[in-house]
């Protein structure tokens, strides 16, 4: 083991040995033989899984004459016994093969390629386990390194690799999206102007290329991994370039053909990709849509067979759960769109359903069937577009053209074509069925066609009218009286025989080529003349085949009782969903009140904080109020005894501002009043009607403590109005001591005047005093005979709402309350500034101002002369 010069010459002979590659040409004998030999001799070797695992040791020896000999033998091994070398390397450490990918020696590099590709062939395991040893940067890097689709043979072993390990591998594809690589091959297809002269190995490599972008998005990935290859896609770049390519010149015949297959899979089922599609234009003069420009290849006859197959799966691709794709096409069919200037796709698709050419007549047809899949609107739009046969003759539907050109008994792929088209546009299009049964012809082509005998090759035109006459009965609205659907089964009981009919419809899915356009969305046929079924038609074929052998068999009272139970279950449904509705109202409106009860709870607390605050403040007043009076009455008392006149002269002026604000004072005391009144008629009011709410309401007691509450507000907001009202009755007393206190300075004719307008203003306050009770009592006996009328129309929302409402004026009226409060004791602290200035003047003028006590004695005093002058006045 350790003298490398032995160990090379015994690896060599052992690869010589196993080796069936001779370089001298044999015959297919000799070479069989030499096969055999080999896989006898690796059968040997193999005994032993020792043997395998030794050769891996020393692969790790960096010498080249061990190392190489070592992979030459390796891959050898792999060729004759793959499945089982495989399985005994997979438990063996594996790292010393990914080092090869890494050897400077280009020799040792690109057998280690040929090594991998024989190693992970059909072994999922171990194609894991190479790309999660960095095996996709690695091999990237080589493309690179030896100039991308412009390399040689190392970039298609190194393409072949990754098609190896990426082919049905949803891990590794899932590893590569991840990784970021579908970036890197972006440059990989970014082609010159001048694309003459290719070289076979850059057709080779770009052919990988593409092969390689149709691994990540092939139809039989899952959708969701396909999906999001193909947004990467289109973010990179990568689909743009690859449209750079499809409308390039000088690009040869089967990379374009590749290259529009790549394309195809890349926007199938993907909105924005079959978007970008459509905006493409050919560099021509005037630009042309791709789409057109690929359509007239694909109906020109003189193009290869494989290139009109591409363009056609490109086209179905593109319309592939693609709603809007599809409606543009119809649209270009439609005499309101039809542009005489230019070629449409409509057009060229009507032109090729009617040429002479067989294959550009399937093809169109299989084309338009496609703008119609599971697409009724479309269905219904198609029915309206005319077409001009020849001059001097009414135009004709294109369903009506498709029925005549039928009938005329063209070749076997034009009718196949023709009614696979019909088939596809009247399935669960009630309408075009109409339509179709309205040509008196059709129904008896159909049953004389389907009950003659013909031979093998007719057979599948046969199974193709029936499924076409089954459509017509399965989908009918009994609109047409000759064509219901019970007279249509009679026609076939008599003419054809239900049995007959039944075989002749299992016709189409006992065709040797209806399972193999089942397995794949993409049209591959070996020559034009096997181009006869569609893949998404045989999804159809399999959908309707069951449902229209029981609508045959079935008897008119069994479709009867059928349709009866369809309308009750109807019925039951729209019942459910008018319920379902309702429940759903219902939910919405409850939520709606809990919220609402749940914020009107909230702005009681606040309210009841702010109420609380303003019970303190308001008692405050008070007691700032009550030393006030008695600060002025005691003043009062003294200035009486100071000099006459000048006393007289500030108090008459005092007093008169006093009268106009206790004026202004009863004016808003009486407002008040009134709105109190309103008030309490109101609360009476809701109190009633929200006592009826609560009774059908699971709101009830929410309702019932909201009422509580408000009641409690309004009974505060009473008590500060008694408040205010004697706060006012007090000021009004205080008014009257200081001009009694006053009168005898004052001049006779004066205070018999101020005497006079005292005893109007009292007057008038009691006069507005009871005609505010009286008020009171008509808006409670209102508010009675109101709730007795309106009980009943009360609901639990509107009142939820309408008290929330009320508590909000109630504060307010409280703020208004506070702030007429606050203006009264401004009012008083003014009054004792100035009751101040005249004790600075009686003092001035040598006057003795008593003290506060002297002031209360003499004030009881006063009071008691007072009271005699009233006896004696009496």
């Amino acid at each position: 083991r350790s003298d490398s010069e032995i160990l090379g010459y015994a690896l060599d002979t052992l690869y010589n040995i196993i080796c069936n590659d001779e370089e001298e040409e044999q015959d297919e004998n000799a070479q069989k033989q030499a096969d055999d030999l080999g896989a006898q001799f690796t059968d040997t070797f193999i005994q032993d899984p020792e043997h395998v695992t030794l050769l891996l040791t020393l692969l790790e020896e960096f010498d080249f004459h061990v190392r190489w000999p070592g992979v030459k033998l390796l891959t050898a091994l792999l060729k004759n016994q793959g499945v089982q070398v495989q399985g005994i390397i997979l438990v063996s450490p594996m790292g010393e093969l990914m080092d090869l990918l890494a050897d400077s020696r280009e020799v040792i590099r690109n057998d280690g390629l040929l090594l991998l590709q024989q190693l992970t062939k059909s072994n999922a395991a171990i194609q894991k386990i190479v790309a999660f040893e960095n095996a996709f940067e690695r091999l990237l890097d080589i493309i690179t390194e030896e100039g991308s689709s412009d390399g040689g043979i190392v970039v298609e072993d190194c393409l072949l690799l990754l098609l190896n390990l990426l082919k049905n591998n949803s891990s590794n594809q899932n590893f590569f999206k991840e990784g970021s690589y579908i970036q890197r091959m972006k440059p990989w297809f970014e082609v010159g102007d001048d694309n003459s002269g290719w070289s076979a190995q850059k057709v080779t490599n770009l052919h990988l290329m593409l092969q390689l972008v149709r691994v990540m998005v092939s139809p039989v990935n899952s959708p969701g991994a396909t999906a999001s290859c193909q947004k990467s896609m289109y973010q990179c770049g990568l689909l743009q370039q690859l449209c750079t390519i499809l409308m390039a010149t000088g690009v040869p015949a089967d990379i374009l053909t590749e290259t529009i297959n790549t394309v195809s899979e890349v926007i199938r089922g993907s909105q924005v990709n079959q978007d970008y599609f459509a905006s493409v234009n050919a560099p021509s003069n005037p630009p042309r849509p791709a789409i057109v420009v690929l359509l007239m290849s694909m109906v020109n006859e003189r193009q290869p067979f494989v290139l009109r197959c591409a363009v056609l799966y490109c086209f179905q691709c593109f319309l592939y759960k693609n709603q809007k794709g599809q409606s543009e096409i119809v649209a270009t069919l439609l005499p309101s769109t039809i542009d005489a200037n230019s070629i449409s796709a409509g057009q060229l698709l009507c032109g090729g359903l009617f040429s002479a050419d067989s294959l550009s007549n399937w093809c169109a047809a299989v084309a338009l069937a496609h703008a119609l899949q599971d697409n009724l609107t479309q269905k219904e739009q198609l029915l309206r577009v005319q077409l001009a046969t020849s001059l001097g003759k009414p135009p004709v539907s294109l369903l009506q053209q498709c029925t005549n050109i039928l009938s005329q008994g063209s070749k076997v792929q034009t009718r196949v074509g023709l009614l696979m088209l019909l088939c596809t546009w009247i399935n669960n299009c009630p309408i075009a069925v109409t339509h179709f049964l309205h040509n008196q012809e059709n129904v008896p082509f159909l049953t004389a066609q389907i009950s003659e005998n013909l031979g093998e090759d007719e057979r599948l035109v046969q199974g193709l009218c029936a499924l076409l006459l089954g459509i017509c009965i399965y989908y009918n609205d009994n609109s047409l009286e000759n064509y219901t659907k019970e007279k249509l089964k009679q026609l076939i009981e008599k003419r054809i025989g239900k049995e007959n009919f039944v075989e002749k419809l299992g016709f189409i899915t006992k065709h040797e080529l209806y399972s193999r356009a089942a397995q794949k969305p993409q049209p591959v046929f070996p020559s034009p003349e096997q181009m006869l079924f569609d893949h998404e038609f045989t999804k159809l074929v399999k959908e309707l085949e069951g449902m229209i052998t029981k609508a045959v068999h079935k008897s008119s009272e069994e479709e009867k009782k059928e349709e009866e139970v369809k309308k009750t279950l109807e019925q039951h449904d729209n019942i459910v969903t008018q319920y379902k509705e309702l429940i759903r109202e219902q939910d919405a409106q409850i939520q709606q009140l809990k919220e609402q009860v749940s914020s009107m709870s909230s702005q009681n607390e606040q309210m009841q904080t702010t109420l609380t605050q303003q019970l303190s403040q308001i008692q405050q007043h008070k007691d700032q109020y009550n030393i006030l009076k008695l600060k002025l009455g005691k003043e009062n008392q003294s200035n009486s005894q100071g000099d006459g006149s000048q006393i007289n002269g500030l108090q008459t002026e005092e007093l008169t501002q006093l009268r106009e604000e206790v004026e202004e004072l009863r004016k808003q005391h009486s407002l008040l009043q009134t709105q109190l009144g309103e008030k309490d008629a109101l609360i009476n009011t809701l109190r009633s009607e929200t006592m009826q709410a609560v009774e059908g309401s699971a709101e009830g007691s929410d309702n019932t403590e909201l009422l509580k509450e408000l009641e409690a507000l309004r009974s505060q907001v009473q008590s500060q109005s008694a408040e205010i009202n004697q706060m006012t009755a007090e000021r009004q007393e205080l008014l009257r001591r200081a001009e009694a206190g006053s009168s005898d300075a004052v001049a006779g004719s004066d205070g018999s005047l101020d005497a006079a307008k005292m005893a109007e203003l009292d007057s008038r306050l009691a006069a507005q005093t009871a005609e505010t009770e009286r008020l009171k009592e008509e808006a409670k006996s209102s508010s009675e005979a109101r709730a007795d009328l309106e009980q009943q129309l009360a609901s639990a929302t509107s009142t939820v709402a309408i008290l929330q409402t009320e508590k909000s004026k109630l504060q307010t009226e409280v703020q208004e309350s506070k702030k007429e409060q606050d203006d009264l004791l401004m009012l008083l602290a003014d009054q004792d500034q100035k009751i101040h200035s005249l004790k600075s003047k009686l003092k001035e003028l040598g006057e003795t101002v008593d003290d506060e006590d002297d002031l209360d004695a003499r004030d009881q005093t006063d009071d008691d002369d007072e009271e005699e002058d009233d006896e004696d006045e009496d």
